[in-house]
């Protein structure tokens, strides 16, 4: 059991003489620090954030309490109070019998008479943060001079052979023209060349040959499938929402074809950002799907208590920021959600000041156009001013109120509540009684006299109630001017009557009628306000009644007729002319419709923001103080004011990254198509530029490859170009036992490394090599599993035809579900992000690609297309069959062992083991 120090050291202090000469740091308190507390507490180990070996860390203290050190008062003093007593909430050390009585009296002495720690011996120097190289700015120096000039191709291979010659080493030998067509084919397509396509290669001795099939492979709409599953890896998409219940996420898929064809299309880098950030700004609703490609937990999912409501937002916003953080700048800035950064200069108040960017993103599918032409939108356009033509006179058909007139009952659908134009800035709306419970609203709507909703929060209006009945992306009243209709985008009042909502328009507008519904989907009829009145805001300030429910029919729930306006005596006096309105609305409807091309899309959706405080612990339950949108103080001082609306947060973020000056945005993009073509990056830590990454093995040539990608305007493709065409990328494999003694890992590229294909690629390539590979692009996923999401119990397929048969990319991917067969070959689980996956090698790879079904039946396949191919004499079929899996002719041996297998197994036991070579299985 351990002693009470405290009181031991209370009885050393009091016989101590009183002349006793002060506490030296050096001599006293730095060997008791060393001795009980540097195992936890000093250099890169700092348990709970605390730092005993440097003076300012010291100071400063941990997460969990204020400054460590108070001088002059030791019982104020965290360090002290943990050391002297035993029963203190965080006793230290944990273990062992704790500090001598001696020593906890030195420890007193010492903060009493002022703490006194000289600077300048620090067992340890504090490394700024703010100076790690990946802040600084991009600075493109000067190519570096070489000996051997004859071997450079392009301006990447002088950074190379510099450092090669460095070393002491020499580039591989260049490859053979077979490889290299094998090699960039693999890599930009994910597919190999045809036997056609590497035979005209290899007979063409123009100057420019290897160019003109680096634009080919680049114009091909194959090189967006292949390089999207490059950036899916990283976001984690999936068609799953994951954790437990991992429901179906049905509508992800826009998301996934939108990077295909922004790749496919070159969409500049800086704009591909913005799109993913703020796409809904920029006809790219679909991009927005960036911001929610995350595991969530649905609100169906989580507690219905108010901490769990709070917990599943933070987390949810945590994942946002999150994917921005890794994706697009290199930094864990989530890592600071609880406290400040322990690596890099990101404090806990910066990662809450970047989540307020996107603090009104919620997860939720929701209902967007598909982009369209110049043309095309200009006659939408017209259509929907003659509907809102047509709408106008519909609405003329109806009564005014408070006209004398009696008009009809009120329903649940749709209600017109026509008047004498009036100009106002502000409507309120009171619910006076309802046919059962809370009142509901799916769409209030405020139209002009020129037949425009002034009332859509688009519009700029904004609405107050007296109060909510609030379920989060459910009944809020953000919902009630979202231009979407139904009980899902609906408003409740708080109250069964008393209730209001009042709509302020961003300048006076001359209205005339009101049109809103409790359920325009027609699902449910209680909640309706049969009691209401509508007043308006007239030039005194005075509320001012332009309609109510008092001249409506007795509200009757036995009749609820799904019309605007349901006075049976208008609709015999005007029926014919009615129906002639609504079957030209209807027509407009349907050509509207189909021109806008209306999609559903698991994306962002977007609200006005949540207020967003520092969180002690990261804990909703310990809210601090409030803070508005700004980037990394390390960065940048852009910020916000706390009401900034909700895109223009968005907007102000995607700029920021996307500006040329970022001195992370271009680097982390160059190092991961880097990455993508030679296995491994420029930085090993792709996700990572921070501290605690690696650093760059050629800082030079990525700050020229990042001018040159921003000097290009942000080109992914050019990238591409310049690495494929390099001499860097033509060398062979060939190995070389002096290199890898001085350079094991092949960080100074002195060969091409040999690298395995994907998962993907090797279905998708066995299926192209076979001719059964279904070019089908875009559209949901084709099924892997028996099940699309839920619980457990996903049982494989494993014999596909038609769209089972299309690119791997376009698979319904199921969080934490691999592919039965080349889930193998280290495929993610789409749980976390994968900026590089690693190579293992397995006995369940060789087992899969030997016996699975898929495999054999694909080897049938292969071998019916080599008999068609060439007919039914065995050496031309075993040459056609290394042509099509190998690229190449069989040499004399392999045809004489082939024969004897064909003759005694047959064909398809060929092809099947030529499917299993490490020839095909690696890039050459």
């Amino acid at each position: 059991m351990r002693r009470s120090a405290i009181a031991l050291c209370c009885s050393l202090i009091s016989t101590a003489s009183l002349s006793a000469a002060p506490v030296d740091f050096v001599r006293d308190v730095r060997p008791i620090l060393i001795k009980h507390c540097y195992e936890c507490h000093a250099g890169d180990v700092r348990k709970s954030g605390l730092r005993l070996d440097i003076r300012s860390e010291a100071m400063k203290g941990g997460e969990l309490y204020g400054p460590a050190i108070q001088p002059g008062k030791p019982h104020e003093s965290p360090l002290f109070q943990f050391i002297a007593d035993e029963t203190a909430d965080l006793a230290m050390p944990p273990e062992g019998a704790g500090l001598a009585a001696s020593e906890v009296a030195i420890l007193k002495r010492w903060v009493t008479e002022g703490a006194a720690w000289p600077a300048d011996v620090d067992t340890a120097k504090l490394e700024d943060p703010h100076d790690h190289w990946s802040f600084q700015p991009i600075d493109p120096q000067p190519t570096p001079m070489v000996a051997d000039a004859k071997w450079l191709r392009n301006e990447i291979d002088r950074y190379v052979l510099a450092r090669l010659e460095e070393a002491g080493l020499q580039p591989a030998p260049e490859t053979d023209r077979v490889s290299w067509l094998r090699r960039v084919s693999l890599d930009l397509i994910g597919l190999p060349p045809t036997p056609e396509e590497t035979k005209a290669f290899v007979e063409d001795r123009s100057t420019n040959a290897y160019e003109q099939v680096v634009e080919r492979l680049l114009a091909s709409p194959r090189y967006g499938e292949r390089w999207a599953q490059h950036w899916l890896d990283v976001v984690r998409y999936a068609d799953t929402h994951g954790f437990e219940v991992n429901t179906e996420r049905p509508n992800a898929w826009p998301y996934r074809d939108y990077v295909i064809s922004a790749l496919n299309q070159d969409t500049p880098y800086d704009q591909f950002i913005r799109e993913q950030i703020v796409g809904d700004a920029m006809n790219q609703d679909a991009a927005t799907g960036f911001l929610v490609t995350a595991s969530v937990l649905l609100p169906g999912q989580i507690g219905k208590d108010a901490a769990s409501i709070r917990l599943a937002r933070q987390d949810s916003l945590d994942e946002i920021v999150t994917n921005i953080g890794t994706t697009f700048l290199g930094l864990t800035i989530n890592c600071a959600r609880c406290h400040d950064h322990k690596f890099d200069a990101i404090s806990q108040r910066d990662y809450y000041e970047m989540q307020a960017f996107v603090s009104g993103v919620e997860y939720a599918d929701r209902q967007f156009n598909l982009p369209v032409d110049a043309t095309l939108a200009a006659d939408i356009l017209k259509w929907k001013a003659e509907r809102r033509t047509i709408d106008s006179k519909i609405a003329s058909l109806a009564p005014e109120a408070m006209s004398g007139r009696q008009r009809g009952m009120v329903n649940s659908h749709e209600n017109i509540d026509r008047f004498t134009p009036i100009e106002t800035e502000q409507l309120r709306f009171s619910i006076l009684g309802t046919n059962k419970y809370e009142p509901c609203i799916d769409e209030l709507e405020i139209y002009n006299v020129a037949g425009r909703n002034v009332a859509l929060a688009a519009n700029g209006a904004i609405v107050v109630s007296s109060g909510d009945n609030v379920s989060i992306n459910r009944h809020e009243l953000r919902l009630i001017n979202d231009g979407r209709y139904g009980n899902s985008n609906s408003w409740m009042s708080n109250v069964t009557e008393g209730g209001w909502v009042v709509v302020e328009f961003p300048q006076k507008e001359r209205i005339d009628r009101v049109v809103w519904g409790r359920d325009r989907e027609g699902k449910f009829s209680d909640r309706l306000a049969i009691q209401y009145e509508i007043e308006i805001l007239d030039s005194e300030g005075q509320w001012r009644s332009v309609a109510d429910s008092t001249d409506r029919r007795p509200f009757d729930p036995q009749q609820n007729a799904r019309l605007p306006f349901a006075a049976e005596e208008l609709m015999a006096e005007h029926a014919e002319q009615y129906q002639m309105l609504q079957q030209d609305r209807l027509a407009l409807e349907s050509k509207i419709a189909a021109a806008e091309n209306l999609q559903t899309v698991f994306a962002g959706n977007f609200r006005e923001p949540d207020e967003i405080h520092v969180l002690g612990r990261g804990s909703p339950e310990m809210p601090k103080e409030e803070v508005a949108p700004a980037v990394l103080a390390v960065l940048g001082d852009v910020e916000l004011s706390h009401d900034a609306a909700e895109q223009q947060r968005r907007k102000t973020l995607a700029d920021w990254i996307a500006r040329a000056e970022n001195p992370l945005t271009a680097r982390v993009m160059v190092n991961r198509i880097w990455q993508g073509h030679f296995g491994s990056g420029l930085i090993e830590t792709a996700n990572d530029l921070g501290r605690y990454g690696t650093p760059p093995t050629h800082p030079r040539l990525l700050d020229w490859l990042s001018a040159e990608f921003i000097r290009s305007g942000w080109s992914i493709k050019q990238m591409h170009r310049l690495i494929v065409l390099s001499a860097t990328y033509r060398q062979a494999t060939t190995f070389h036992e002096q290199a890898e003694a001085i350079d094991a890992d092949e960080h100074l590229i002195w060969r091409y490394p040999l690298r395995r294909l994907s998962g993907e690629t090797i279905r998708d390539s066995i299926l192209a090599i076979n001719g059964k590979l279904n070019l089908k692009m875009g559209g949901p996923g084709f099924d892997l599993f028996d099940k699309r999401g839920g619980l457990s119990g996903f049982n494989p397929v494993e014999s596909f035809q038609d769209e089972g048969l299309r690119r791997m990319i376009y698979a319904h991917r199921v969080r934490r579900e691999r592919d039965a067969v080349f889930g193998a070959f280290d495929c993610p689980d789409y749980g976390q992000s994968t900026p590089h996956r690693r190579e293992s090698t397995t006995p369940i790879q060789a087992l899969n690609l030997l016996n699975s079904r898929f495999v054999i039946e694909q080897s049938a396949a292969l071998a019916d297309r080599v008999i068609a191919d060439v007919g039914e004499d065995p050496p031309l079929q075993i040459h056609r069959a290394y042509q099509l899996v190998l690229n190449r002719d069989a040499t004399q041996a392999e045809l004489v062992d082939g024969s004897a297998a064909v003759a005694e197994l047959g064909l398809a036991p060929l092809c099947r083991a030529l499917l299993n070579s490490n020839e095909f299985l690696f890039i050459p």
